[in-house]
């Protein structure tokens, strides 16, 4: 495929992402009587994912995310070449999805985006459970590590084929139950980096743990991967 349509794959997926799991969070979980708490919202992120990778999957990669394409380019599954276009068109495609969460949000007279974390990522008192930064460190940098990991795995060549998509969405989901309560989960930079752009203030302070987090867990497996299961 041309670049031009991978990156508009990466636009339309990552809007995708960030409207259907973020979203989840701010118009659903936000209201208890809903009842879907965290794990609607893990499901929701895990769906987002899914549902992209059989759209889009067979068009960019479906990426959707900086640090799963770092990780692919460090075991040499995706081209150096086009990581900064991926990452950009990836930020874009999440902002332009919070802008639509917010417009809707905002459209409702009982919303208050003052004191809305808006789903942004952070640590300390912005940590849901009041989790530390190195606790968020480690939990960032391993959760990462294993979802590229599961990628990097679902989509081998030796792979099962046709059940990627399940593979990965299943582990996005298994992911954010596990650490929604420690940051609110990112494992992504582009997801962090929207929803930090409309809070503002302590979102955007936190942000460098969002982006070099995941980037190191991405790096580590994209190093591991190919070392433990290369055939000899």
């Amino acid at each position: 495929m041309h670049l031009s349509k991978r990156l508009g794959a990466e636009i339309f997926g990552t809007f995708w992402l960030v409207l259907g799991g973020c979203g989840s969070a701010v118009l659903a979980a936000a209201f208890p009587e809903l009842g879907i708490g965290f794990a609607g919202v893990s499901l929701a992120f895990g769906l987002t994912v899914l549902t992209m990778a059989y759209a889009i999957g067979h068009v960019s990669g479906c990426h959707l995310n900086p640090a799963v394409s770092i990780g692919l380019a460090t075991a040499g599954r995706f081209p150096v070449r086009d990581l900064v276009p991926y990452i950009v068109a990836q930020v874009f495609g999440a902002t332009l999805g919070a802008l639509v969460i917010y417009l809707i949000a905002t459209g409702n007279p009982n919303f208050d985006f003052a004191t809305s974390a808006f789903a942004a990522n952070g640590f300390g008192e912005h940590s849901p459970g009041h989790f530390s930064m190195t606790a968020a460190l480690v939990a960032e940098v391993a959760m990462t590590f294993f979802f590229l990991f599961v990628i990097l795995g679902a989509t081998d060549d030796r792979a099962p084929k046709g059940f990627a998509p399940l593979a990965i969405g299943l582990c996005l989901t298994l992911i954010h139950l596990i650490s929604i309560p420690v940051t609110n989960t990112s494992v992504n930079p582009a997801r962090s980096t929207s929803q930090a752009f409309f809070v503002g203030g302590w979102a955007l302070d936190q942000l460098w743990l969002f982006w070099i987090a995941p980037i190191v867990g991405a790096i580590l497996a994209g190093l591991l991967y190919p070392c433990l299961t290369r055939q000899k």
